[in-house]
């Protein structure tokens, strides 16, 4: 039976695996190997790992940890930081990931993401967008971790991103990034229904009946998140978890 599905977003900084608040606030969680292996025995769909600071610093992320990844992961993944080149797209696939993640390249320079599509594949290029709200409720696109911004609609930035080639969208709310605040579902529901290419919401989650409502009310094609899959309880004790097949598949029928 269908169902979209549920990924955990995973931060990466110094090799170490870290969880965020409104792209701030790092705190050290983990191996992220380690969380690899629990999320193989609770049979996760997918994983995506960041990079946070890959940009920045004028790098792409670790081939090592890629092959690292590859060589425990059962479930497809996608990663993300510092990616510039069709070289670095190559090496990354070549050491195992399923796709890459964009962010910063696409920003500064579009036309790389059709380059990347062209050249790859739609279904190989995932465009990361952070959106942050700004003065009057006016909105900003960050990259290089969060840390520049452009003034642009959200939707129109989407839909260029679509016609350059990108084969998918994850759509990330900085402001309620860690906060447990629940996705920004208007922001989901105005970029779903503005493409045609798969759309993930990211950023917020609180509970397991946020995901449904994202899909339901916000049309998003999948659901991912953070802190719900690294943290258990009021006092954010760590805990890598992850719904049972069953209890997915009766969320979303």
């Amino acid at each position: 039976m269908f169902r979209p599905r549920v990924i955990p977003v995973l931060l990466l900084k110094n090799r170490g695996l870290y969880k965020s608040m409104k792209f701030n606030d790092y705190r050290y969680i983990g191996d992220p190997i380690n969380a690899v292996k629990i999320f193989n025995d609770l049979k996760v769909d997918e994983l995506i790992f960041l990079d946070i600071l890959a940009s920045r610093e004028n790098r792409k992320i670790s081939l090592d940890f890629v092959k690292d990844v590859g060589d425990e992961a059962n479930m497809p993944f996608a990663v993300g930081g510092g990616v510039r080149t069709i070289k670095d797209i190559k090496e990354i696939l070549n050491n195992g990931a399923e796709k890459v993640v964009l962010n910063t390249v696409a920003v500064e320079n579009p036309a790389f993401v059709k380059e990347a599509s062209e050249t790859f594949g739609a279904s190989t290029i995932v465009v990361c967008i952070d959106v942050k709200k700004k003065f009057l409720r006016m909105e900003k696109i960050g990259y290089y971790g969060g840390t520049k911004f452009i003034s642009a609609d959200p939707v129109e930035y989407a839909q260029k991103m679509e016609e350059c080639g990108a084969g998918e969208i994850v759509i990330q709310s900085i402001d309620r990034d860690g906060t447990y605040e629940g996705y920004d579902i208007g922001l989901v529901k105005r970029i779903a229904e503005s493409v045609t290419i798969p759309v993930v919401a990211l950023g917020g989650a609180n509970d397991h009946q946020n995901f449904r409502k994202a899909v339901d009310v916000g049309k998003a094609s999948a659901v991912a998140a953070g802190s719900i899959f690294v943290y258990h309880g009021p006092r954010k004790a760590v805990l890598i978890n992850f719904p049972t097949q069953d209890e997915l598949l009766n969320l979303f029928n």
